[in-house]
């Protein structure tokens, strides 16, 4: 043990393989503690020593750091960990060093032997058994001279507080530590070769097996995947090749003369032979199988040789959990293909229950609708309310019940086929599976044949009559509507606007449910459609059912498209207000335009937003502020179409429909495929006019319930008027109606935000089952939400569902916002029906998720836009910039450059960084 000694004040630790273990344990990290155990255990480790975790805590005290850390850390860090993970950075970087300090870390330097070493944080909870920490601190090697040993240990200690490392805290709920890491300095070894072993296999937990991966040269290139490693599978008992896997290593990585590594060509008779003779497989085994017997348990094992040494770098604990036994319970299937359409990624808890609630009202009215009642409704009752699921922040279709749905009208089996094509899902449910659920027990004998029969009668009668319910529909939501929308709310009581909200659910929401009668009927004609095309067109294309069934005319969901349009060309005709949008940020254009005074141009723009305010990208979100709110959004759209001049966009493709039909379809089919297509284009274009409605009545309510949060807030019952939308709507219901103490509501909020913030950093599986209560029994782990972002394969070809047939090539603009095509391909997660005013700068659309009736995929298709939807991994393999091929006829999305292949780097916008869902 080494220590730096000044008269009169604490020792700081320096700590070399020859420390008390008591010593390494309280101050060295977890990495130490490892690299301790091996040199004390005959391993050859290179010549390390450790900056003990009290040299960082005198560094913060001595230059005033340590006040400055608790505030960062305090409540909040998990939402904001860029920003604090920054600022801790530049304070570390900025602050003075303390000359005690600068000595020991000459002193480590010294005692590693100086020269060319590696700096290492180690930190406290490190490669433990429970959280191994692996990869979220920084290491940095072949680092030369005092002067940059001390940098780069400041950037050691910083990466301590680095975004990953706290966002991995975060996640595994685990608090901040503001004590900090500890670092080694580790002579470096000039490795010929170097890897990782496994003395378990990681994906299956068996102990039998060992997996080596190998690569030439120092081991930052397998560790980074730069390089494509030799993989080897041993026999933990024999050390016998079982499989070998041979990498293409092109590169390998060697010390520099500077910082860093450099990068060096593999000849090429050496890319293609193995990187691990015979003798030093079983070399390495036997160090395997000696350090497990060390630790007592299978560790991950980093190595490197060099010189007809192996040296053994650092060792830690295989972390992959034994298999956990199957949960037991009622089986559920979450998933969330067409949901994201309208809750993409992490929604509020008030969007969420306001959604659930409303779901819950429409369908149990449409169960009545359809003459359902006593206790055969009050089963409907138990799962009408859960059709939506909640799950780490994002909204799921709890899958069985909306097949339960679907059977409370006929023709069960080809329905739910549709139902599973019109929602996207990846995944057909077994038919043993579907044939057990019913919307409630099936009655036996004669009275449950009636029944049947007496809802038959009642769908037929609404099916026949769909479209005269739609325009009645239509007239008095309309009515009444506008009586809700033209109300100042913030000017009224909260007890007020909490009355005409409860109004709003009764007469906007609740009478809605007859209209899904609609949707069964796009259902039943959609699948008929199908159908005939199956049996009289068998080698119709793939595209061409959705292409037939495309609703004829003016969509009204292309409306906002049209309007954009003429919109842009009034902005055309007028150079100065052309000029004004063109180079004014889109966040003060609405004001320019004012102080400059194009008052027609304004009075547009204000009629626009009069009409189309509400539908806007994540339009269903309460949280989101729309264009009223916000008219932002609008100018940046508006820019992209000036920059737009197609005109109207490639003809209709509902005419290459006909034109298939004339040459192959004839005589009385063709008038009985006409009859079935005309239901089916009008029952599309229906629902695209309810949809509209939707986002209107959603628009509604999101300005009553940002005013109940600005009356909150005056109350003292939240803190700020935002947290309303970390509320669930029975807490706003039950302030206002005394079933909830107001002042529970501000420590709800709070919670809220936390529990959000630790979900934002999980990856969300697009599909998953569960069974018993899905937060329990190990069933979100199993469905991979605490896994890490997908990683590219290099797919040159994808393949999706055709939509709308056409062949465009142009770079891809990935996006999860409707913004900035300008002529390339719209690449995107998923969409909504305010993307639909971006679709025309777009030269094609690709979307990984949705399904061929989306709304975006319907007005696409009247607009000829070529569009494959269900496209996988598609935001991980395409990155902006890419250039595309996109055949919509086919369903292939092929890569004909990617900006990778030369090294340069893209980037990306899109929910590859997320959430996703």
């Amino acid at each position: 043990m080494s220590r730096s000694t000044t008269s009169g004040q604490r020792p700081l630790h320096v700590l070399t393989p020859s420390s008390d273990d008591s010593l390494i344990a309280a101050w060295g990290g977890g990495k130490a503690e490892n690299l301790h155990t091996l040199a004390n255990s005959g391993f050859h480790v290179p010549t390390w020593s450790v900056l003990g975790l009290d040299v960082f805590a005198e560094f913060c005290r001595a230059s005033g750091l340590d006040e400055q850390l608790v505030r960062l850390l305090t409540d909040g860090w998990q939402s904001e960990a860029r920003r604090v993970a920054e600022e801790i950075a530049r304070l570390i970087e900025a602050a003075p060093l303390p000359e005690r300090v600068g000595e020991v870390i000459a002193l480590a330097y010294r005692q590693a032997g100086g020269g060319a070493v590696a700096v290492r944080s180690s930190g406290a909870e490190e490669d433990g058994a429970r959280h191994s920490f692996a990869g979220q601190f920084d290491s940095f090697l072949n680092i030369h001279g005092l002067d940059e040993v001390t940098a780069h240990v400041r950037r050691c200690w910083a990466s301590g507080f680095s975004e990953r490392s706290l966002r991995y805290r975060a996640q595994r709920r685990l608090p901040p530590d503001a004590a900090g890491v500890a670092v080694i300095v580790q002579r470096m070894v000039p490795a010929e070769c170097s890897g990782v072993l496994l003395s378990a296999d990681p994906t299956t937990g068996r102990s039998d097996r060992h997996v080596v991966s190998a690569v030439y040269g120092l081991g930052e290139g397998l560790v980074s995947g730069a390089v494509d490693a030799d993989t080897v599978v041993l026999d933990a008992a024999t050390g016998e090749p079982l499989t070998t896997v041979i990498g293409d290593k092109r590169e390998r990585y060697v010390a520099g003369p500077g910082p860093g590594c450099q990068v060096r060509p593999v000849a090429d008779e050496h890319r293609s032979a193995p990187v691990l003779t015979a003798a030093r497989l079983a070399r390495l085994h036997e160090a395997g199988v000696r350090v497990t017997a060390c630790y007592g348990a299978p560790q991950d094992i980093e190595w490197a040789m060099a010189d007809g040494t192996l040296w053994i770098l650092q060792s830690r604990p295989v972390t992959a959990p034994p298999p956990a036994p199957e949960p037991e319970g009622e089986l559920r299937i979450w998933d969330n293909s067409n949901i994201i359409e309208s809750f993409n990624g992490v929604v509020s808890p008030l969007t969420f229950s306001f959604a659930a609630d409303t779901y819950a009202k429409v369908y149990d009215s449409y169960a009545r609708a359809l003459g359902v009642r006593g206790e055969q409704l009050r089963e409907v009752r138990e799962w009408t309310p859960h059709l939506l699921g909640y799950v780490h922040g994002r909204v799921y279709y709890n899958l069985f019940h909306w097949y339960r749905m679907v059977r409370l009208a006929p023709l069960y089996p080809l329905n739910r086929r549709v139902l599973e094509k019109s929602l996207g899902v990846a995944e057909s449910i077994p038919d043993e599976v579907a044939d057990t659920l019913h919307p409630f027990t099936p009655r036996p004998g004669m009275h449950g044949r009636f029944s049947r029969l007496a809802r038959t009668v009642i769908f037929a009668t609404r099916f026949l009559t769909i479209r005269k319910s739609v325009e009645t529909f239509h007239r008095d939501f309309h009515r009444s509507y506008m009586i809700f929308n033209n109300v100042d709310y913030d000017a009224l009581p909260g007890e007020e606007t909490y009355r005409r909200f409860r109004r709003l659910q009764r007469e906007l929401i609740e009478k809605w449910g007859p209209m899904q009668a609609l949707d069964a009927t796009i259902l039943l004609s959609v699948g008929l459609l199908a159908l005939l095309t199956r049996s009289w067109l068998p080698e119709a294309p793939e595209w061409f059912t959705w292409a037939a069934a495309a609703p004829g005319g003016a969509v009204e969901s292309a409306e906002p498209v049209r309007a954009l349009r003429e919109l842009a060309d009034r902005a055309r005709a007028d150079e100065d207000v052309l000029s004004l949008l063109e180079h004014t940020p889109a966040s003060d254009s609405y004001r320019a335009l004012r102080e400059a005074g194009h008052t027609r141009f304004l009075a547009a723009v204000d009629a626009y937003v009069a009409d189309y305010g509400y539908r806007s990208p994540d339009e269903l979100k309460l949280e989101v502020p729309d264009l009223y709110e916000n008219p932002a959004g609008l100018f940046t759209l508006l820019r992209d179409a000036l920059s737009d001049t197609g005109g109207d966009g490639a003809p209709e493709r509902g005419g290459e429909a006909d034109a298939y039909l004339d040459e192959h379809l004839r005589g009385p089919r063709r008038l009985l495929y006409e009859r079935v297509r005309n239901k089916a284009r009008t029952a599309l274009a229906d629902r695209e006019r309810l949809r509209f409605c939707r986002t209107r009545a959603f628009g509604a309510a999101k300005r009553m319930l940002r005013a109940l949060g600005r009356d909150l807030a005056r109350a003292g019952a939240i803190d700020v008027w935002d947290d309303v939308f970390m509320l669930r709507l029975e807490e706003i219901g039950g302030a206002y109606e005394g079933m909830i103490v107001h002042t529970e509501l501000r420590e709800l909020a709070a919670l809220r935000r936390r529990q959000l913030a630790v979900g934002t950093v999980l990856h969300a599986p697009p599909r998953f089952a569960t069974r018993g209560a899905p937060y329990w029994s190990g069933n979100l782990d199993r469905a991979g939400w605490t896994g890490g972002p997908a990683v590219r394969s290099g797919a040159r070809e994808l393949h999706g569902t055709p939509c709308c047939p056409g062949v465009a090539e142009g770079p891809a603009v990935v996006t999860d916002t409707p913004r900035d095509i300008g002529g390339g391909i719209l690449v995107t997660y998923r969409t909504d029906p305010g993307w639909v005013v971006a679709l025309p700068s777009a030269a094609a659309l690709v979307i990984e998720r949705g399904s061929p009736l989306t709304h975006v995929a319907v007005v696409a298709r009247e607009l000829g836009i070529p569009t494959v939807v269900q496209v996988e991994n598609l935001t991980t393999e395409i990155r902006t910039g890419t250039r595309l091929r996109v055949d919509g006829a086919a369903g292939t999305v092929t890569v004909l450059t990617d900006p990778a292949d030369d090294g340069t780097t893209a980037t990306q916008d899109g929910p590859g960084t997320e959430t996703r869902p």
